[in-house]
């Protein structure tokens, strides 16, 4: 297959086939243009505005265009992350994306750990195959980056280049992402793979939330508490605490991913443990400054938000992208209570949209990701709305966007926020584990009364000291199991990530070793197998349609119900006419439906379900499905 690419209205080039890497020259030389805008530092090996495309040319894969532009640094005037403005249109067929870009240093950083060079960069994910178009905006003038105007500063380098290149159907298979599609919100209480059309029910991890604070990625230490605001190279920073996952080393695979000389092997090894466990999704703040980890935050240090530490945001690129292979879905949590007003005093001012930019430029290509808002937020409503819509009309994907809150808040954040145009979900945190149920659905039901479903997560259970144990505290998790994850699944909520409590070992800042709740992972996979195999926009939360003394229903009336017995024993079901056939399944074990007591009813009207095939005290699923004629 040759690919054909067209690079403003002069030239054509044809290149080599999927994976190609060409340079492609415009008709002005970046020397003509740099020296035009006033800057005098250009190598003699630059001779013409150029892009370098990398990455297999496929759909749902990352493309790269890089571009050789200005030489500047992590640490230079004018400014490369807030004076400067990249962005490119890609067009196919009557799509259209305007992606951010970003400062790329030598174009090579995560292994190099350049802080300057003259490589600016666009990653984009094409959604369909093709012959896609692009063309280049790249301006400068001050504080551009965080201008909306199309027109904000004045064109330099490369601006203005076109060009196009061929995409051509994916090659990947489950459970990678690149082979189901991005993730979107489609107006339902689950989120969908544009791909193959499947619900996604998340199962995850909420803990360690300082996951990224890592000691193989550049520039991340820990600061002691207080010391946030001290000048940047204080001797009171620490790589002591830091994460470095050393039990999952040996989940590290030949041919996996490194940087740096072989570093990495902790944390993608950790990765590939959790996959095989079925975890399909990963909580992270993203900037952790003055909260309870100090040890993560994007920028060269901790005090200079407006500078961005190139090579470390490399290196997450890394992870994330292994994360779309392995198919676990990137939870962002941009900010936790403590800082929630660190930028501009909690406002939508500069510091906040580049902040929100840079994420965006550099990771919102992946298939698989949830921005929130912050942890425990404490914005106003106001602002909360206000980085919705920001996030929103910049993220060329539209990924969708949840706020996490404390206990009892639920109303304070959620009820404003029904019926918002650019906000799409809840992310409980849980203060009592067994009001999950009620929680949930009363935030399932009422976004859909207010015309806009909401996707409703378990995203934290406490108390915080507990959450949820390690295994040989808690071997079986039968509470979290019965009142947690099926109350959350059986009220139409979208999933669950655990957080695993400070009173225990590897817990929310310090666990090393994921494996220390085997148990809960297997148990939520069970689960997640269980209901993924659901019509789940079709079915519904229905309490009103079983009779007993503990039980929820989930349900297409007249089609298919589950019942599900939290504390065993049996229950009445009101049918519509029809013919219905009776299987247990075991939210411990898995496996295929098991017989019980009966095999069938006959509506409509209440039927006893009978009693489960053994361990009448233990919990059971009942599916009750309409036979075919």
């Amino acid at each position: 297959m040759k690919m054909r690419i067209q690079i403003s209205r002069r030239y054509f080039f044809p290149l080599g086939a999927v994976g190609v890497v060409g340079f492609l020259f415009a008709t002005e030389t970046v020397a003509e243009l740099l020296a035009r805008d006033g800057y005098a530092q250009v190598g003699p090996e630059t001779t013409a505005a150029s892009v370098q495309i990398t990455g297999p040319l496929m759909q749902w894969h990352r493309v790269t265009l890089t571009f050789q532009g200005p030489e500047t640094s992590e640490t230079a005037q004018p400014n490369p992350f807030r004076d400067y403005r990249l962005q490119v249109e890609f067009r196919c067929d009557g799509r259209r994306y305007v992606v951010p870009g970003f400062y790329a240093a030598d174009g090579n950083a995560a292994h190099t750990g350049a802080d300057r060079g003259r490589c600016w960069r666009v990653h984009f994910c094409p959604d369909q195959p093709g012959l896609w178009h692009y063309r280049v905006s790249f301006r400068t003038g001050p504080d551009v980056a965080i201008q909306e105007d199309p027109a904000a500063g004045r064109p330099i380098a490369f601006d203005a280049l076109e060009g196009s290149f061929q995409v051509a159907p994916t090659d990947k298979k489950p459970p990678d992402f690149r082979a189901k599609g991005r993730l979107e919100y489609v107006g339902q209480h689950y989120l969908r793979f544009a791909g193959t059309g499947e619900f996604f029910i998340k199962g995850g991890t909420d803990s360690p939330e300082n996951f990224l604070a890592y000691a193989d990625f550049d520039g991340t230490y820990r600061i002691p508490k207080g010391k946030a605001k001290r000048a940047p190279g204080e001797a009171t920073a620490s790589t002591d605490g830091l994460h470095r996952y050393q039990p999952h080393l040996r989940d590290w695979r030949p041919g996996d991913p490194t940087w740096r000389d072989g570093r990495g092997k902790g944390i993608i090894g950790a990765l590939n443990y959790l996959a095989s466990q079925g975890v399909n999704s990963v909580y992270f703040l993203t900037m952790n400054v003055e909260g309870d980890g100090q040890d993560v935050w994007p920028w060269i240090r901790p005090t200079q938000p407006d500078r961005f530490d190139c090579s470390k945001l490399d290196q997450w690129e890394i992870v994330f992208y292994h994360m779309d292979q392995l198919g676990i879905l990137l939870h962002i949590v941009t900010q936790e209570q403590e800082n929630d007003q660190l930028l501009d005093g909690g406002e939508l001012g500069p510091l906040r949209k580049l902040y929100y930019r840079e994420l965006i430029a550099r990771f919102s290509h992946h298939l698989g990701l949830v921005w929130n808002l912050g942890e425990e937020n404490t914005n106003t409503d106001t602002q909360r709305r206000q980085f919705a819509q920001y996030i929103h009309q910049l993220d060329p994907y539209k990924h969708p966007i949840v706020v996490h809150t404390f206990p009892g808040q639920y109303e304070k954040v959620y009820q404003p926020l029904l019926g918002f145009p650019h906000f799409h979900g809840a992310s409980l945190q849980m203060g009592k584990m067994r009001q999950t149920y009620a929680e949930t659905l009363r935030w399932v039901e009422r976004s859909a009364q207010a015309g806009r479903k909401w996707i409703v997560c378990l995203d934290e259970i406490g108390p915080a000291d507990v959450g949820v144990k390690p295994d040989v505290d808690d071997p079986e998790h039968e509470e979290v199991r019965r009142y947690a994850l099926w109350a959350n699944l059986m009220a139409g909520g979208a999933g669950c990530e655990w957080y695993f409590g400070y009173k225990y070992p590897h817990n929310d800042l310090t666990c090393e070793d994921f494996r220390s709740r085997q148990r809960l992972w297997q148990q939520t996979r069970i689960a997640r197998e269980f209901f993924e195999r659901l019509p789940l926009d079709k079915m519904r939360p229905a309490p009103k349609l079983v009779r007993s003394q503990a039980a929820w229903c989930f349900a297409e009336p007249g089609q298919i119900y589950v019942v599900y017995l939290p504390e065993g024993g049996s229950a009445e079901l009101e049918l519509e006419p029809g013919r219905y056939t009776v299987g247990w399944y075991n939210p411990r074990q898995g496996g295929p439906l098991q017989a019980g007591a009966i095999r069938t009813v006959k509506g409509p009207g209440f039927h006893p379900l009978g009693q489960p095939p053994s361990d009448p005290r233990q919990d059971w699923a009942v599916l009750v499905q309409k036979e075919k004629n």
